[in-house]
C-alpha cells in the first residue's frame, strides 16, 4: 500500500526555523556565555550531538540529579517525544515513541534501551535507577540499520561514569513522604595507575503504597528494591582496554498501581495477594582495541537474565474470583563485533551481531471461566551483519549510507503441544543527506526502516498460539539543529513522516480469544524541537515539545472498523519546560513543569488517560565541605491523572500522588 508524505511536517519544520533564525541572530549579538558541550554515541561511534542526522537529547548526571530524574519512567521530564505506558509496576516500562509502542505479551519493545552497549530487548526488565550514571541519550527515529531489532523508532542509552580513573566515593541517605528510605553509595578507585581501576555501586529503597486495601486495612501498593553494580577495567596498553560488568536489580514490591475500572478513589477491597519479585542480572565484557593503522575494534559479550514473578487480583474485591499471575525466566545471550575508522572524508562502521534466547514462560489466570495454566519453552535466535559509511563532500555536504542484514528464528514448545518454528529474513536501510550551511548550524534528511522482531502468541492457546511477524517502519525525517557562536543557545528541530506495516496489534475475534496479529497498518507523523538557552551565567532554560499524529490507516477487529482512531497510547502532545539556577557557591533551584496530551488505552479510543501537566521542584546547598543536602517536590499541585479503562475496561491505573523528599549526600 503506497502513502504520500502529508506537508504537516514540513510547515511546522520551516515555522521552527524562521523563530530558530530569529533567536540564532539576536543571541549572537546579545550572550557570551557558553554552554557545555555535549557527546553522544548515537551511531557507535563519539561525536558531537549538534553533528548527528538525528533528533538526539542528552542530560548528564549532574542535570539529572538537579531535575529530579532518578529512573527511565521520570525520563518524560526531558526528552520530549518519549513517554510510557500507564502500566504501574516495577520493572516493567514500555516506551512510546513517535506515536510507536508494544504490548507486553510481544516480549519486544517498540524502543531499544542499551546500557554500557548492552541490548535489553523487552519490557520486563526496562528500567535503570540511574546510579552511578555519567549520561543518557535518547535518539529518536528507526535505528535499526545500526542497533538492530526493536530500535524500531528509536535508542535510549546508558553510559556509566565508573572505571575513568577519578577516584572518588559518595555516600547518600535518603527520606520521603510515605515513610520512604533511601540509600545508596557508589565508589571508583585506582588499583593500578594507568592500569586497574574498579567500582561498586549500590541502591536499597523502601516506601509505603498510597492504595487503601478496605480488606487486609493496610495499604496495597508498598514498594522495596535493591539494586548492585560492580566493575572492574584493565588496561592491557595504550591500545587494548577490557572492561567486565556485573549488575543486579531485585523487587520486593506489593501490588500494581491497579484499582477496578470503575474505582471512584484510590482504593481497592483485595483478599487476592498481589506482589512482584521480579529480579534481573546483568554480565558483560566489553573489549576495546585501537590498531596501529587508526582502526578500533569492539567486542561485547552480554548476558541478560531477567525473572519475571509477578501475581495480581484483578476483581479488587475480597473474594477470589479473577486474578493473573507470570512466571517467566528471560535469558539471552549477545555477542557484537564492530569496527570502525576514518580517512580524510569518510567515516565507516561495520560489525556482526549474534544473539540466542532461552526463555521458559508460564502465564496464569484465573476468572469466571476458570483456572489457565499455559507454561511454554521459547528459544531463539538472531544473526546479524551491519554498516555504515559517512562521505563529506564538496562545500560541508556530508551523504551517509547503512543498511543492516538480520535473520531472526524463533521456536516454542508449549506444555501438552507440538513444536512450532518459524524465521524472518529483514533486510533494512537508513540514508541521510548533511548540509552545514553556517559553521555552527546545520541542516538534514533521512531515511531509515525500523523492525520489531515477530513472535508467537505464548499466552493464547486458544488461538492455537498462532504467530504474528515483524512490525515495520519507513521513516522520511528532515532537521535543523546548531547552536550560537558564542554557545548560549543549542536547538534542534525535527519533522518526521512514517508509514507502519504489519502493525502488531491485539484482537478478539470471539469472547475469552485475545491475541497478537498484523492486522493494522498506521501513518505517523510530527514535529519534536529541543532548545537549551543560558540566559545568565547561571541561569539555565531547557525546554522541548512534540506534536505527534499516530492514525489507523487500516484496523479491523471483527465486526469494527478502526480506521482512523488514534493508536493506543501515543499522546498528540507532550513536553517539558525546565527553567534551573545554578550559583557560584554550588547550591542551586529547579522547577519544572511536564506536560503530555490524553491517550487512548484501546484500538476503539473508549478508554482514555487524561491530559495532564505536574510541576517539579528542587533544589541543593552544600552545607558542609562535603555534604551536600538536597530536595524534591513531585507533583506539586498533587494532581490526579489516572489511566481509567486499561485492560479492555477492566482497571484504573492510579497516578502517584505528590512526593516530598530529603537527600544528603557525603563525598568520602
Amino acid at each position: 500500500m503506497k502513502r504520500s508524505i502529508n506537508s504537516v511536517p514540513g510547515k511546522c519544520c520551516f515555522g521552527f526555523s524562521l523563530v530558530i533564525s530569529v533567536n540564532v541572530m539576536a543571541e549572537e549579538i546579545k550572550n557570551a556565555e557558553s554552554l557545555p558541550p555535549l557527546l553522544v554515541t548515537s551511531n557507535k561511534t563519539e561525536q558531537q550531538q549538534v553533528e548527528t542526522t538525528q533528533h538526539v537529547t542528552t542530560d548528564y548526571s549532574e542535570d539529572l540529579l538537579r531535575t529530579g530524574v532518578d529512573s527511565l519512567e521520570s525520563l518524560e521530564g526531558v526528552a520530549p517525544g518519549l513517554s510510557f505506558q500507564p502500566f504501574g509496576q516495577s520493572g516493567v516500562n514500555s516506551p512510546v515513541m513517535r506515536g510507536v509502542t508494544s504490548n507486553l505479551n510481544a516480549l519486544s519493545s517498540s524502543t531499544l534501551l542499551q546500557v554500557d552497549g548492552v541490548p535489553v530487548l523487552m519490557a520486563q526488565g526496562f528500567e535503570s535507577t540511574l546510579v552511578g550514571t555519567d549520561r543518557v541519550e535518547v535518539t529518536r527515529g528507526p535505528q535499526t540499520a545500526i542497533y538492530g531489532h526493536n530500535a524500531e523508532t528509536g535508542v535510549i542509552s546508558i553510559q556509566s561514569n565508573d572505571l575513568n580513573g577519578q577516584d572518588e566515593t559518595l555516600l547518600s541517605l535518603g527520606l520521603g513522604s510515605r515513610d520512604k528510605q533511601v540509600v545508596q553509595f557508589a565508589t571508583s578507585q585506582t588499583a593500578s595507575p594507568d592500569k586497574l581501576f574498579f567500582s561498586l555501586s549500590g541502591e536499597y529503597m523502601k516506601q509505603d503504597g498510597f492504595i487503601d486495601n478496605e480488606t487486609s486495612g493496610g495499604k496495597a501498593d508498598d514498594r522495596e528494591r535493591s539494586n548492585l553494580n560492580a566493575g572492574i577495567r584493565w588496561k592491557a596498553s595504550d591500545r587494548t582496554d577490557l572492561k567486565v560488568r556485573y549488575r543486579t536489580l531485585d523487587y520486593d514490591d506489593g501490588a500494581s498501581l491497579w484499582g477496578s475500572g470503575t474505582a471512584v478513589d484510590t482504593s481497592v477491597s483485595s483478599g487476592t495477594a498481589s506482589w512482584n519479585k521480579s529480579s534481573g542480572q546483568l554480565f558483560s565484557v566489553n573489549l576495546d582495541h585501537d590498531t596501529l593503522s587508526g582502526i578500533h575494534l569492539a567486542s561485547i559479550t552480554a548476558l541478560n537474565d531477567y525473572d519475571d514473578k509477578v501475581q495480581q487480583d484483578t476483581d479488587f474485591m475480597a473474594s477470589e474470583v479473577s486474578y493473573i499471575a507470570r512466571d517467566n525466566h528471560f535469558k539471552t545471550l549477545s555477542q557484537e563485533f564492530r569496527a570502525h575508522g576514518e580517512r580524510t572524508g569518510l567515516h565507516w562502521l561495520t560489525g556482526a551481531y549474534l544473539e540466542t534466547q532461552d526463555h521458559s514462560l508460564r502465564a496464569i489466570s484465573k476468572s469466571y471461566y476458570g483456572l489457565s495454566d499455559l507454561k511454554t519453552d521459547q528459544t531463539g535466535s538472531h544473526y546479524a551483519l551491519y554498516g555504515n559509511l559517512d562521505i563529506e563532500y564538496a562545500d560541508n555536504w556530508v551523504f551517509g549510507v547503512g543498511a543492516r542484514a538480520s535473520r531472526d528464528e524463533v521456536k516454542i514448545t508449549p506444555e501438552g503441544s507440538y513444536e512450532r518454528k518459524q524465521d524472518w529474513t529483514n533486510v533494512t536501510p537508513q540514508l541521510s543527506v548533511k548540509k552545514q550551511y553556517t559553521k555552527n548550524h546545520q541542516a538534514y534528511f533521512s531515511y531509515s526502516e525500523g523492525v520489531r522482531t515477530g513472535g508467537f502468541n505464548t499466552t493464547a492457546a486458544s488461538a492455537n498460539y498462532k504467530e504474528y511477524d515483524p512490525e515495520t517502519v519507513q521513516s522520511f525525517e528532515v532537521g535543523m539543529k546548531g547552536e550560537t557562536r558564542h554557545k548560549s543557545l543549542r536547538y534542534s528541530v525535527a519533522a518526521y513522516h512514517m508509514n507502519i506495516d504489519d502493525m502488531q496489534v491485539m484482537q478478539m475475534p470471539s469472547v475469552g480469544t485475545i491475541y497478537l496479529t498484523n492486522a493494522a497498518q498506521a501513518t505517523s507523523q510530527g514535529v519534536e524541537a529541543s532548545f537549551d538557552y543560558l540566559l545568565t551565567e547561571n541561569l539555565i532554560l531547557k525546554t522541548g515539545v512534540a506534536w505527534n499524529k499516530t492514525r489507523f490507516d487500516e484496523f479491523v477487529d471483527g465486526t469494527q472498523d478502526y480506521k482512523d482512531n488514534t493508536n493506543p497510547f501515543a499522546p498528540e502532545w507532550n513536553g517539558h519546560v525546565t527553567l534551573r539556577y545554578d550559583s557560584e557557591n554550588e547550591w542551586f533551584v529547579s522547577a519544572s513543569s511536564v506536560f503530555n496530551s490524553k491517550v487512548y488505552l484501546n484500538p476503539a479510543n473508549t478508554y482514555e488517560q487524561k491530559g495532564y501537566s505536574v510541576i517539579n521542584l528542587s533544589a541543593g546547598y552544600p552545607v558542609f565541605e562535603d555534604a551536600f543536602l538536597s530536595g524534591y517536590v513531585n507533583n506539586l499541585e498533587d494532581k490526579s491523572y489516572n489511566a481509567v479503562g486499561y485492560q479492555n475496561g477492566y482497571v484504573t491505573v492510579f497516578s502517584p500522588p505528590r512526593e516530598v523528599g530529603l537527600k544528603l549526600t557525603w563525598t568520602l
